[in-house]
């Protein structure tokens, strides 16, 4: 299993829109950067992402799984990028801001930090593990 982060504008797509999709998720669209395109050719059925409110917030309020593989993105007129789906799986009990992350060792060399715009991008094992301990999770999303 990988472990991504995706960003969003709350003001435009929030946690509380994610969650009320339910089981049947929603296509992750809208993405035009080649990179992080690449990063969604990368994910796999039942991978776990961070859903992390940009702009304003910067924080990590929620969990997603990936639900649907990479395919076209139909908002795409040019037909070169694409999108994954994934659903709501669960709250993060205390929201871990960018600058907790920022004041965390252990985290300095996340994407979340080094490529800050990126708005999909690839977290490692042992900083989900943090993340989530930060974040108050007693148990880790499967």
């Amino acid at each position: 299993m990988a472990y991504w982060l995706f960003k969003s504008e709350p003001g435009t797509w929030s946690w509380e829109d994610q969650k009320k999709k339910g089981a049947k998720g929603e296509p992750w669209d809208g993405v035009r950067n080649y990179q992080a395109n690449n990063n969604m050719k990368a994910m796999k059925k039942g991978d776990l992402g961070f859903f992390y409110h940009s702009v304003n917030e910067k924080r990590i309020v929620g969990i997603v799984r990936v639900i649907g593989e990479h395919r076209p993105d139909p908002t795409d007129e040019k037909g070169k990028f694409g999108l994954v789906d994934i659903e709501a799986v669960c709250d993060m009990p205390n929201p871990v801001t960018l600058d907790d992350v920022k004041g965390e060792p252990d985290l300095h060399e996340m994407s979340l930090i080094k490529q800050s715009r990126l708005s999909v991008q690839p977290v490692e094992p042992d900083a989900w593990k943090k993340i989530c301990a930060m974040g108050g999770l007693k148990k880790l999303p499967k």
